[in-house]
């Protein structure tokens, strides 16, 4: 009998690795493959100008699956020809020689793609997220996206849409498209019943009846307050499947403001990643950087712990609680957090 037991033991022991090493770190629930994964996040994984063009391949070479790509994407239109395209840039007028997602994200990811695809471990999928973070609501450049997933739909997670907005069984592939919100009529509504959703937003979130109209300082303080029932009023939908927020719902005034790490944050921090599962929804946040200022490679000063010891010690609580999308600067750091925890 002790023999048999200790055959139980080992047994689970190898399960619990193979979960680990797909990137599960629990049973997951019907919002899977999304929800109950700890993915790294690379946050703004896109260059800015002639500076920072490494950063996908610094994501990438981590060799942590899976992982979310973030790529900021902009409106261009040729004034030679009228035609437009969508471009990656952070901020301020494109001028046309930004990289494109074909270019610069699609081919990049290729190889990760189709090896996943021949080797067929769907337990596995997707290898990759990628989280658009699209800049204006131009309903030309959200129709440009979706015709541009169009050409790779072969790789993407998708899920039939129906008349009604049941949440309807994922087919999986090796890439699911994210997306924030505002972006329903091109993504979701103009789908016709029977049709492919190729991409997949944020559900509402809410905010404490006391900050409405208050100062930006007395929202920051009502954030870390504010129950999770109120900031996550809704569950999923076919179409919203995940919720986005900033760490100062975690800890008052967020990365610039905060203080020797709690048993009450962790607290906090776990209440709201249950609210989320609870509601079938994914849950990210961003952005977890800790470094001297001096270090920062293009980095917001508003997401800096100001150290790497202060940072650690909150990747490893938000892997320990569940968060499933978690996003950093330093990506080859929080991947090796990642390979130690698991």
């Amino acid at each position: 009998m002790a023999r048999m037991r200790g055959l139980v033991v080992a047994l689970a022991g190898v399960v619990a690795g193979m979960l680990a090493m797909t990137g599960t770190t629990g049973a997951q629930s019907s919002g899977a493959p999304l929800v109950g994964r700890v993915t790294l996040h690379a946050h703004n994984c896109f260059p800015e100008g002639d500076r920072w063009t490494d950063r996908l391949d610094r994501a990438l070479g981590t060799h942590v699956l899976p992982i979310a790509i973030e790529q900021d994407v902009v409106w261009y239109v040729d004034p030679a020809t009228g035609k437009g395209r969508s471009v990656l840039a952070h901020g301020g007028e494109p001028n046309g020689t930004e990289p494109t997602l074909d270019d610069y994200f699609f081919a990049r990811v290729r190889p990760i793609v189709e090896r996943a695809l021949a080797e067929n471990r769907r337990e596995t999928w997707p290898v990759v997220y990628l989280h658009f973070n699209v800049r204006g609501l131009d309903a030309a450049h959200l129709q440009y996206i979706w015709d541009m997933l169009g050409r790779y739909e072969s790789w993407l997670t998708t899920a039939e849409k129906r008349a009604d907005d049941r949440i309807m069984p994922l087919a999986v592939g090796p890439l699911m498209v994210l997306t924030e919100g505002g972006q329903d009529g091109i993504f979701y509504d103009r789908v016709p019943a029977g049709g492919r959703l190729k991409v997949f937003g944020t559900a509402p979130v809410g905010r404490a009846p006391a900050s409405n109209g208050a100062d930006r300082a007395a929202q920051a303080s009502a954030a870390a307050q504010t129950p999770p029932e109120i900031l996550m009023p809704a569950a999923a939908t076919n179409y919203r499947r995940w919720v986005n927020f900033p760490w100062a719902v975690v800890e008052q005034g967020g990365q610039t403001k905060a203080e020797d790490w709690t048993a009450a944050d962790a607290a906090r921090l776990r209440a709201l990643v249950d609210r989320a599962h609870a509601m079938n929804l994914a849950i990210r946040f961003y952005t977890l950087n800790g470094h001297e200022p001096a270090a920062g490679q293009g980095w917001s000063a508003g997401y800096n712990f100001g150290s790497l010891d202060a940072v650690r010690v909150r990747w490893r609580a938000a892997i320990d609680a569940g968060v499933d999308l978690l996003a950093t600067d330093q990506y080859e750091l929080l991947a090796e957090e990642l390979r130690n925890r698991r």
